[in-house]
């Protein structure tokens, strides 16, 4: 696990040449296929030396939700297990892995209309509106959702308007899980937060020199694939995406990507805080894929798991 720029991939490929890991992708913007670039997906030489799972299994058009990443993750540990081999799960998406260990609460589906409604409101009267309404009906949930998180503060405004409870009364109250594994959490991050900050900001000039914007100019030619679809509103997607309607400008397109971005990994900082029973490194150690290894080596030795 790890924020986001901060070398979950490169370490996890090469840990495969010392462990029989099979890796397993936790991203929820991974698993769209023509979505390459602005997801930082492994590229084909990666791929080749340390093949992922979950990769490219949806069209952006469609939703893939943490409920089927558990079911579709759940069967392809067990293939592996099958296989003699130890699943390797990879990712940010830090609400895939809680629902993969722990299962989800009986919260409602999307509901398109009350979704469609709360768009336009947005629109009229912007996000931070709707933040300020979430704090009226579930403050504990506006005080967890950052105003600037669109995505959040809709389904958090949804569930309440669908059920009559904040959607914080869901959290910890899920099904009982059955996750027949015993997890050994790592977490991957930079020491030093400015360093993650820079990254990120040269990561994303990166992709826009890769070519990010004919990515996004791609998808947006299809037609079908609406601002307000999951995919579409990934970090990175959504403002190249407004650079391209005119209503940006180029320089201010990649300030807010950026800003975007940064307060994207804080937010999984501040998750990842609060995985008690997790290990943390150094990102920036030049020794630290080293150190995973020496730490991994005496925990499968402790869990008697042959290597």
């Amino acid at each position: 696990m790890g924020p986001t720029a901060s070398g979950k991939t490169e370490v996890a490929a090469g840990l495969r040449e010392y462990f029989p890991f099979e890796i397993i992708s936790v991203d929820s913007a991974l698993v769209y296929r023509g979505m390459d670039i602005g997801t930082a997906k492994p590229d084909a030489g990666l791929l080749a030396r340390a093949p992922h799972r979950l990769l490219d299994i949806r069209d952006p058009a469609e939703p893939y939700s943490a409920a089927e990443f558990r079911e579709v993750a759940l069967r392809e540990m067990a293939d592996i297990t099958r296989l003699g081999k130890i699943p390797l799960l990879v990712g940010g998406t830090l609400l895939y892995f809680r629902a993969l260990e722990q299962g989800l609460s009986d919260m409602p589906q999307a509901d398109p209309d009350v979704r469609a409604r709360l768009e336009r409101e947005a629109e009229e009267v912007g996000w931070a509106t709707l933040h300020a309404r979430l704090a009226q009906v579930d403050p504990q949930a506006a005080t967890r959702i950052h105003a600037n998180d669109p995505q959040r503060i809709q389904r958090a405004l949804e569930v309440y308007e669908l059920t009559g409870q904040p959607i914080s009364d869901f959290h910890g109250s899920g099904r009982s899980a059955d996750f027949p594994y015993r997890a050994i959490k790592l977490v991957l991050a930079p020491a030093n937060r400015e360093l993650l900050q820079a990254r990120i900001e040269a990561r994303f000039r990166q992709m826009l020199d890769a070519g990010f914007v004919d990515e996004v100019r791609t998808l947006c030619g299809r037609g079908d694939l609406d601002a307000g679809l999951p995919a579409m509103r990934a970090v990175g997607y959504r403002q190249v995406r407004a650079w391209l309607a005119g209503e940006t400008d180029y320089g201010e397109m990649i300030r807010q990507a950026v800003i975007a971005t940064r307060r994207y990994a804080k937010r999984q900082l501040t998750w990842l805080r609060g995985e008690a029973d997790a290990t943390w490194f150094d990102a920036e150690n030049p020794a630290v894929s080293s150190e995973i290894c020496r730490f991994l080596q005496a925990r499968l030795k402790q869990s008697k798991i042959s290597m």
